[in-house]
Formats: structure tokens, C-alpha cells, sequence
């Protein structure tokens, strides 16, 4: 009989979103007149912008044509997409990035998961608490670490991030060879600074690890000091791998579109100690897992860095993020210490109080429901997080309901 992966056993059961699920539904039961406001969502609301929908559109009609139909494309991503990367995202903002060190995939959460497979099963890991789960799960899955013990994966080197440290976890002092890095943070919405961006390469260059950077929401941040990418800061290129996303700065949730960065100066070592190109072993095995991202889909992608694109795109994230002043306004009001919210849509809340004690007061008393930090590791504990993807009408609405609830901290 086939045997099956069993570290697959390892995984705990999805608990956070079930639990909020039947919670939800239990008052919904209870309360048919009181209408819900979701506000710990991490999916965008707004539509397309206008330029990606019409790329996408005249891309759909060229397909129809004879001259203009496209069939299998370049597995990486078209030129004309990954050019248009290289010069917005990265040759704009100085860094030395060119468009043969992007991978195109259809989204930064499978290429995050996915990277670790061209690393050692026995590989080191350290991952940030809290944390996005994906980087924990992917690695459990991989054998790379041991079974579950109150809340966190034996032989996985756990980054705290506090209200201590700024929620800005700082390099470990044992050896690993992987780390996980997300800034702007989901869940917290804090951002590294140069000098802490610094910091971290630096280690990472001295201790020959690699860093895995996810930016997916960089395109939050309004402080003109804080780094968009991780090669802004020199000597990056020799030991960072940066994930993005088309989902949050421009709606592409449902559309599917990010890319992953490895440069060609970066090598790890093989079992008999010479060094390997990193980029050649993604590129091999971008190549043969997957079949490219939908030709539309990247002439809709390619249009946010269309002047009319730009302006959209800046339009969108300015939605997003006076939810987010309205939020955290409201909740430092109350009394609240927060983070995020500033360079982040993401309002990460000290509840004073248990996660899921604050997740039912909310609930029970206003019919918001949020996302508790307990869900993101055992440092969420006592947080909660707001998300400012919604509408206009829902967040007012939603404050409202807070105050007039008098919820104070």
C-alpha cells in the first residue's frame, strides 16, 4: 500500500479560521438582525483598476486572432512583463536588479511555500512569531521540523517579535541557514528600518544564510525612509530571495500575478560543499512545476506601471490606507496601543485581554469580527488584528459600532 508524507501529521488543524467560522455563525444564529462587519479580511474590495482591466481586455481580444494568439509561454514570465518589473519595482528605487532575475508565478503564497524546495531537508530554519502560517506549514510539510509543543514546531528557531522589540525580531544567535522576513509584517504591520534592513543582511553575509523576503505589501509604505525592498540595501544580492505580489497594491487577488526575485550573485552549498547558482536551481524548477501565468494576466500586470497604472495603483493603496488611519485612530482613541496602520492595511491591537476573550466582546457587542493574533503564534497571543480591506461605509460603520459600544483598552 502507498505510504504517505507523515509530516503531513505534524500540521495542526486550521483551528483559527474554523474556530472563527463557527463563532460567526453561532451569532449570526442568534443575532439574524444584527448585520456582520468582517474587518480582520486580508482580501482586497475594490475593483480593478481601469488600465489592467483594459490590457487585460485587449489582450483577450489579440488571443482571438490568428496573428496575436498565444499558446505555452516562457515559464518565467514574458520579457515584456518581467522588463517592466525590473525597471519599476527595482532600476527606479536603485537597485541593481535586472529583468532575468525575475520569476513571474501566480502568486507570492505558493512561491513562499515553494521556495524551500531547492534547499536541504536538513536546512535550519527561523521564522518570525507571529508569523504568515505558510512559512511554518511549508516547512513541518518538508520534514524540517519536529512535532507541535505548546504552540510552536520543535527544531524551527522562532524570531519574537514584541511590542518590546517594535515587532521587529532581530537576527538569531545560533547558526540557521534560512530566515523569513515579511515588512511590511502580516500580521503586525510594522516595517524595517534601513539600518535594521542593514542589520540583517550583514548577519546573513557572515553567516552565509539565506533571507526569505516577503514585500508583498510594500507597496503600503508612505515613509520615504523605509526600504520597498530588501536590495536597496548593499550586499543583498548575495544572500536574499524577495517575493511580490499584484494582489494587494493592485487587486489582483482573483486574477493571480506575483513574482519572485533571486539574483544571479546568489549561491547556497551542494552535500560536497561547492557552491551552486540558487537562480539556476529555481529557474529548473520553475520550468518543470509550472506552466506560466496566463498572457492576459500579464498584459493586465505589465499595465500597472503604465502612467494611467501608476495613478490607479497610488488611488488604491490611498483607499486602503485612510481605512487604515480611520481604524487606527479609532483605536488608539479608545485607548489602544497599536501598530501598523501607517505604512501597512493591516492595525495589530494589544488587547489587554486574551485574543479570543476580545474576538467574542467584539462580536457579542457590536458584530465586528476581527482576527485574533493567537492565530499567528504564541507572541499574537493577546493581540488582535483589523484589516483596512473593506469599503468606506463598512469601516465607518464599524468604528461606530466601537465607540458606541464604549469598548475602551
Amino acid at each position: 500500500m502507498a505510504r504517505i508524507n507523515d509530516h503531513y501529521l505534524k500540521l495542526q488543524a486550521s483551528y483559527l479560521f474554523s474556530d472563527i467560522a463557527a463563532r460567526v455563525d453561532a451569532f449570526a444564529k442568534a443575532n439574524p438582525d444584527t448585520p456582520i462587519l468582517r474587518m480582520g479580511i486580508g482580501d482586497v474590495t475594490e475593483p480593478l483598476p481601469a488600465a489592467c482591466r483594459e490590457a487585460f481586455h485587449d489582450a483577450i481580444d489579440e488571443m482571438g486572432t490568428h496573428n496575436g494568439f498565444h499558446g505555452y509561454g516562457p515559464e518565467q514570465g514574458y520579457p515584456f512583463l518581467r522588463e517592466a518589473i525590473a525597471s519599476g519595482d527595482f532600476q527606479a528605487r536603485g537597485c541593481d536588479i535586472h529583468a532575468g532575475e525575475i520569476f513571474v508565478s501566480d502568486g507570492s503564497k505558493c512561491d513562499s511555500g515553494n521556495i524551500q524546495e531547492i534547499f536541504s531537508s536538513k536546512a535550519r530554519v527561523a521564522i518570525p512569531d507571529p508569523v504568515y502560517p505558510v512559512y511554518v506549514d511549508t516547512n513541518v510539510m518538508a520534514g524540517r521540523s519536529g512535532f507541535n509543543v505548546n504552540g510552536r514546531y520543535e527544531g524551527l528557531v522562532y524570531l519574537e517579535a514584541t511590542a518590546e522589540n517594535g515587532y521587529i525580531p532581530s537576527p538569531p544567535k545560533e547558526a540557521v541557514d534560512l530566515v523569513y522576513l515579511c515588512f511590511p509584517n502580516n500580521p503586525t504591520g510594522a516595517c524595517a528600518t534601513r539600518e535594521q534592513l542593514s542589520e540583517w543582511v550583514e548577519w546573513a553575509r557572515r553567516h552565509e544564510a539565506v533571507l526569505l523576503y516577503d514585500a508583498a505589501y510594500e507597496a503600503f509604505i508612505r515613509d520615504g525612509s523605509i526600504p520597498h525592498s530588501i536590495y536597496e540595501i548593499e550586499g543583498a544580492r548575495e544572500c536574499a530571495i524577495e517575493f511580490r505580489s499584484f494582489s494587494k497594491k493592485a487587486g489582483f487577488t482573483g486574477v493571480r500575478c506575483a513574482y519572485t526575485v533571486i539574483p544571479e550573485d546568489l549561491v547556497a552549498l551542494d552535500g560536497t560543499g561547492d557552491r551552486v547558482s540558487v537562480h539556476k536551481l529555481w529557474n529548473r524548477r520553475h520550468s518543470t512545476k509550472f506552466n506560466g501565468v496566463a498572457y492576459p494576466v500579464q498584459r493586465a500586470a505589465a499595465a500597472v506601471f503604465s502612467e494611467e497604472g501608476k495613478a490607479e495603483v497610488r488611488r488604491l493603496i490611498d483607499f486602503y490606507m485612510d481605512n487604515a488611519d480611520l481604524i487606527l485612530g479609532t483605536m488608539r482613541e479608545l485607548g489602544f496601543a497599536c501598530a501598523g496602520g501607517t505604512n501597512a492595511p493591516y492595525v495589530w491591537i494589544r488587547a489587554g485581554q486574551s485574543s479570543w476573550d476580545l474576538f467574542d466582546q467584539l462580536l457579542d457587542s457590536t458584530g465586528i469580527v476581527c482576527t485574533p493574533g493567537a492565530g499567528f503564534g504564541t507572541c499574537g497571543e493577546g493581540h488582535i488584528r483589523l484589516s483596512a480591506f473593506n469599503s468606506r461605509e463598512n469601516v465607518e460603520e464599524a468604528m461606530r459600532r466601537l465607540r458606541d459600544a464604549g469598548l475602551t483598552a
